[in-house]
């Protein structure tokens, strides 16, 4: 055998290792990537309601061998929120389920970016898209008569009014349940619903959104309408604003699925 075809002989071994190595790369990228499920859940509480209303889906969710951690948003600004929200998610070990509720769902759209997020779930919650707020989306449908907001005090907070808390807010729940929510509500600056997102996560990475059929503080259409321009999987569900409280197993399984890309 000559030089040159010896030469020619080992450059053809080369480039079959390499397309072999590439084939597994894109293999390992696209198909355990999304085959793997994630054992890490991280919940995003929205304003009025802070993350202990996550109690009995966070008790499904580890019973179930996920790992759950939980965010306590300042509410002060949506850039605070997203910065508490990435401090949880550097802190786990591996790909992360983000999930978010109500004014959460704006947090984990911008959070969502986070490398370590490999999929979003909307819980009554808004989907911005990037340059949006959470405010345009408010006003999208006419405010149903049950739901009612304080106007912003001397520091800027805005709380869900008192006397629609049970109605507007929280219907499907006991009276005493509804009136423990109210007093421990947990209020947000208001001008956090003008600002704008600066990224819109759902972008890039799968999203699943759950419409509360029976929301009086977000609109159910307007849910529907965010999570269809995000290409979300979207489970209805009957429930009031706070469904993940009053129906917390069917919350669960779409998160469950979220982690299973299901």
């Amino acid at each position: 055998m000559t030089t040159r075809n010896i030469l020619n002989s080992l450059k053809k071994v080369v480039i079959a290792t390499v397309l072999v190595m590439a084939q597994l790369l894109t293999g390992f990228k696209s198909g355990n990537a999304q085959t793997t499920p994630v054992k890490n859940i991280v919940l995003v509480h929205g304003a009025f309601a802070d993350g202990s209303g996550w109690k009995q889906v966070y008790d499904i969710l580890t019973k179930k061998g996920y790992h759950v951690s939980i965010v306590q948003n300042p509410l002060t600004s949506l850039k605070d929120d997203v910065n508490a929200a990435n401090s949880v998610i550097d802190a786990q070990d591996g790909p992360v389920i983000l999930v978010g509720h109500s004014w959460g769902g704006a947090v984990i759209t911008a959070a969502g970016v986070n490398p370590k997020v490999a999929g979003l779930v909307y819980v009554a919650a808004f989907a911005p898209d990037q340059g949006e707020t959470a405010g345009k989306w408010v006003g999208a449908a006419p405010q149903a008569p049950e739901a009612g907001f304080t106007k912003p005090d001397q520091f800027g907070f805005v709380y869900f009014d008192p006397a629609k808390f049970h109605g507007g807010f929280a219907g499907d729940l006991s009276k005493a349940q509804s009136d423990f929510l109210c007093a421990s509500q947990v209020p947000i600056i208001g001008h956090c619903f003008e600002e704008p997102v600066e990224q819109a996560a759902w972008k890039t990475k799968p999203s699943y959104g759950i419409v509360a059929t029976e929301d009086k503080a977000l609109d159910p259409g307007t849910e529907r309408t965010m999570y269809k321009r995000a290409n979300a999987k979207i489970t209805e569900i009957k429930g009031s604003h706070v469904v993940f409280i009053s129906q917390p197993a069917a919350v669960a399984r779409v998160i469950m699925a979220a982690a299973e890309n299901k």
